[in-house]
């Protein structure tokens, strides 16, 4: 499954302001150190008010709510997997995902995760799945799936 340029998923940057009291945002690299302003990372966010993980998941609570790594309490942060920076007034920006995920229509999705159960079906033998803007409102997503058949199928849509 291919995957879309960074740029066409969002064209501009969206702002998000400072987190809420009592919660702590970090803009973090890969090694869980603060980047600079302006600098793309990834956002983590602690506090009180972060959940104790996802309810009977947990490899994905494992893999979201990790060490805060600025709390001396053995306190938790939730990994966000939103790519942001910092402005030079100290505000936070969404950049994009660090993953693949979109929204369409409120609801996050994978588009390659559309494409492996695309893949799962006997007469597909290739399947690409993207995120496209609706209309010039590129704010509004919808996904499209690119299938070649099979040997010997074929596919209606």
């Amino acid at each position: 499954p291919g995957s879309l340029p960074q740029g066409l998923y969002l064209s501009t940057k969206v702002p998000v302001g400072a987190p809420l009291p009592g919660a702590s945002a970090y803009v973090l690299d890969d090694v869980l150190n603060p980047v600079g302003t302006q600098v793309a990372g990834e956002l983590y966010i602690g506090g009180d008010s972060v959940a104790l993980g996802y309810i009977g998941q947990p490899a994905l609570t494992a893999e979201r709510f990790v060490p805060d790594p600025f709390a001396e309490n053995g306190a938790r942060a939730y990994r966000s997997g939103d790519r942001m920076r910092r402005n030079h007034q100290g505000l936070l920006e969404f950049i994009g995902r660090a993953d693949d995920q979109v929204k369409v229509r409120g609801y996050r999705v994978e588009p390659a995760e559309v494409a492996r159960v695309l893949l799962n079906l006997p007469s597909v033998a290739q399947a690409s799945v993207l995120a496209l803007p609706v209309d010039e409102d590129e704010s509004r997503l919808q996904l499209v799936a690119y299938c070649v058949a099979a040997a010997g199928a074929s596919l209606t849509v």
